[in-house]
Protein backbone atom coordinates (compact mmCIF):
# COMPACT_ATOMS: atom_id res chain seq x y z
CA UNK A 1 0.00 0.00 0.00
CA UNK A 2 1.44 3.47 -0.76
CA UNK A 3 1.57 5.66 2.14
CA UNK A 4 -1.09 7.97 0.53
CA UNK A 5 -3.93 5.87 -0.86
CA UNK A 6 -5.71 5.53 2.33
CA UNK A 7 -5.82 9.13 2.52
CA UNK A 8 -6.56 9.73 -0.80
CA UNK A 9 -9.83 7.35 -1.00
CA UNK A 10 -11.91 9.40 0.61
CA UNK A 11 -11.10 12.65 -1.85
CA UNK A 12 -11.38 10.53 -5.03
CA UNK A 13 -14.77 12.21 -5.99
CA UNK A 14 -15.21 14.77 -9.21
CA UNK A 15 -16.58 17.12 -6.63
CA UNK A 16 -14.20 16.41 -3.94
CA UNK A 17 -11.30 17.35 -6.73
CA UNK A 18 -12.45 20.34 -7.76
CA UNK A 19 -12.98 23.88 -6.30
CA UNK A 20 -14.92 26.63 -7.31
CA UNK A 21 -11.53 28.70 -8.68
CA UNK A 22 -10.73 25.43 -10.71
CA UNK A 23 -13.81 26.04 -12.92
CA UNK A 24 -14.28 28.26 -15.93
CA UNK A 25 -17.32 28.74 -17.69
CA UNK A 26 -18.43 30.28 -21.41
CA UNK A 27 -14.90 29.97 -21.88
CA UNK A 28 -14.04 32.04 -25.08
CA UNK A 29 -11.29 30.02 -26.80
CA UNK A 30 -11.03 29.02 -30.00
CA UNK A 31 -8.46 26.53 -30.37
CA UNK A 32 -7.64 23.01 -28.86
CA UNK A 33 -3.71 24.59 -27.95
CA UNK A 34 -5.63 27.81 -26.04
CA UNK A 35 -7.86 25.94 -24.42
CA UNK A 36 -4.97 23.51 -22.62
CA UNK A 37 -3.11 26.49 -21.95
CA UNK A 38 -5.59 28.06 -20.23
CA UNK A 39 -6.87 24.80 -18.15
CA UNK A 40 -3.37 24.25 -17.48
CA UNK A 41 -3.08 27.94 -15.84
CA UNK A 42 -6.19 27.67 -13.87
CA UNK A 43 -4.34 25.02 -11.67
CA UNK A 44 -1.03 27.18 -11.08
CA UNK A 45 -1.66 28.03 -7.64
CA UNK A 46 -3.21 24.75 -7.08
CA UNK A 47 -1.46 23.84 -3.59
CA UNK A 48 -1.24 19.74 -5.24
CA UNK A 49 0.91 21.28 -8.03
CA UNK A 50 4.92 21.40 -7.84
CA UNK A 51 5.96 22.17 -11.16
CA UNK A 52 3.56 23.99 -13.79
CA UNK A 53 5.97 23.73 -16.51
CA UNK A 54 6.92 19.67 -16.21
CA UNK A 55 2.72 19.45 -15.99
CA UNK A 56 2.19 21.64 -19.27
CA UNK A 57 4.89 19.69 -20.81
CA UNK A 58 3.50 15.94 -19.99
CA UNK A 59 -0.20 16.98 -20.57
CA UNK A 60 0.84 18.50 -24.22
CA UNK A 61 3.13 15.34 -24.60
CA UNK A 62 0.17 12.82 -24.15
CA UNK A 63 -2.30 14.89 -26.30
CA UNK A 64 0.20 14.81 -29.04
CA UNK A 65 0.53 11.22 -28.72
CA UNK A 66 -3.18 10.50 -29.19
CA UNK A 67 -5.99 13.32 -29.16
CA UNK A 68 -8.10 13.46 -25.45
CA UNK A 69 -11.01 14.53 -27.30
CA UNK A 70 -13.26 11.30 -25.96
CA UNK A 71 -16.58 11.93 -27.78
CA UNK A 72 -20.24 13.81 -26.87
CA UNK A 73 -18.36 17.23 -26.86
CA UNK A 74 -15.97 16.36 -24.00
CA UNK A 75 -12.18 17.06 -23.93
CA UNK A 76 -9.97 15.30 -21.48
CA UNK A 77 -6.59 16.66 -21.56
CA UNK A 78 -5.00 14.32 -18.69
CA UNK A 79 -1.34 13.09 -17.28
CA UNK A 80 0.40 11.04 -15.00
CA UNK A 81 3.02 13.31 -13.95
CA UNK A 82 5.56 14.04 -11.31
CA UNK A 83 4.54 17.40 -11.26
CA UNK A 84 1.83 16.92 -8.72
CA UNK A 85 1.11 15.44 -5.36
CA UNK A 86 -1.86 14.18 -5.77
CA UNK A 87 -5.00 14.42 -8.20
CA UNK A 88 -5.46 17.92 -9.73
CA UNK A 89 -9.14 18.33 -11.52
CA UNK A 90 -10.21 21.39 -13.62
CA UNK A 91 -13.03 21.92 -15.73
CA UNK A 92 -14.11 24.19 -18.58
CA UNK A 93 -17.34 25.10 -20.32
CA UNK A 94 -16.53 26.62 -23.60
CA UNK A 95 -18.54 29.51 -24.90
CA UNK A 96 -17.42 28.28 -28.27
CA UNK A 97 -16.75 24.86 -29.87
CA UNK A 98 -13.81 24.11 -30.47
CA UNK A 99 -12.16 21.38 -32.47
CA UNK A 100 -10.19 18.71 -30.55
CA UNK A 101 -10.08 16.13 -33.12
CA UNK A 102 -12.47 14.05 -30.92
CA UNK A 103 -12.71 10.39 -31.67
CA UNK A 104 -16.51 10.89 -33.24
CA UNK A 105 -15.39 14.17 -34.80
CA UNK A 106 -17.59 16.52 -32.88
CA UNK A 107 -16.05 19.86 -31.60
CA UNK A 108 -15.74 20.18 -27.60
CA UNK A 109 -17.76 21.94 -25.50
CA UNK A 110 -16.61 20.81 -21.81
CA UNK A 111 -13.15 20.29 -20.83
CA UNK A 112 -11.30 18.62 -17.80
CA UNK A 113 -8.65 18.40 -17.23
CA UNK A 114 -6.83 15.60 -15.39
CA UNK A 115 -3.54 15.09 -13.67
CA UNK A 116 -2.23 12.67 -11.48
CA UNK A 117 1.17 11.35 -9.56
CA UNK A 118 2.57 8.23 -11.61
CA UNK A 119 2.31 6.55 -8.71
CA UNK A 120 -1.35 6.51 -8.49
CA UNK A 121 -2.14 4.60 -12.41
CA UNK A 122 -5.17 2.91 -10.83
CA UNK A 123 -6.58 6.03 -9.39
CA UNK A 124 -6.21 8.07 -12.75
CA UNK A 125 -7.67 4.94 -14.63
CA UNK A 126 -10.49 5.16 -12.11
CA UNK A 127 -10.91 8.81 -12.18
CA UNK A 128 -10.58 9.05 -15.86
CA UNK A 129 -13.48 6.24 -16.01
CA UNK A 130 -15.74 8.18 -13.69
CA UNK A 131 -15.22 11.70 -15.76
CA UNK A 132 -16.32 9.77 -18.51
CA UNK A 133 -19.53 8.13 -17.45
CA UNK A 134 -21.15 10.82 -15.89
CA UNK A 135 -19.91 13.81 -18.00
CA UNK A 136 -20.87 11.22 -21.05
CA UNK A 137 -24.67 11.44 -20.00
CA UNK A 138 -27.02 13.69 -22.06
CA UNK A 139 -28.36 15.14 -19.00
CA UNK A 140 -24.92 15.80 -16.97
CA UNK A 141 -23.78 17.15 -19.70
CA UNK A 142 -26.73 20.02 -20.40
CA UNK A 143 -26.54 20.69 -16.44
CA UNK A 144 -23.12 21.80 -17.01
CA UNK A 145 -23.08 23.29 -20.66
CA UNK A 146 -26.07 25.20 -18.74
CA UNK A 147 -24.25 26.13 -15.07
CA UNK A 148 -24.62 29.66 -14.01
CA UNK A 149 -21.90 29.46 -11.31
CA UNK A 150 -18.97 27.13 -10.27
CA UNK A 151 -20.62 26.24 -7.03
CA UNK A 152 -24.19 24.77 -9.76
CA UNK A 153 -20.93 22.51 -11.02
CA UNK A 154 -19.93 21.69 -7.65
CA UNK A 155 -23.16 20.79 -6.34
CA UNK A 156 -24.00 18.87 -9.85
CA UNK A 157 -21.25 16.41 -9.54
CA UNK A 158 -22.20 15.84 -5.50
CA UNK A 159 -25.90 14.95 -6.79
CA UNK A 160 -24.56 12.83 -9.31
CA UNK A 161 -21.58 11.27 -7.06
CA UNK A 162 -23.80 10.52 -4.12
CA UNK A 163 -24.65 7.53 -4.63
CA UNK A 164 -21.60 5.75 -6.53
CA UNK A 165 -18.46 4.44 -4.54
CA UNK A 166 -15.28 5.91 -3.19
CA UNK A 167 -13.10 5.25 -5.89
Amino acid sequence: MRPHSAMLSSTMKIEALLTEKHINLNLGSSSKDEVIDTLIAMVADHDKVRDLKQLAEDVRKREREMSTGIGKNIGLPHAKTSAVTEPVLALATLSNEVDFESIDNQPVKIVFLLATPETMLAEHLKLLGRITRLAGRDDVRRKLIDAATPADVLELFKQEERDLPQI
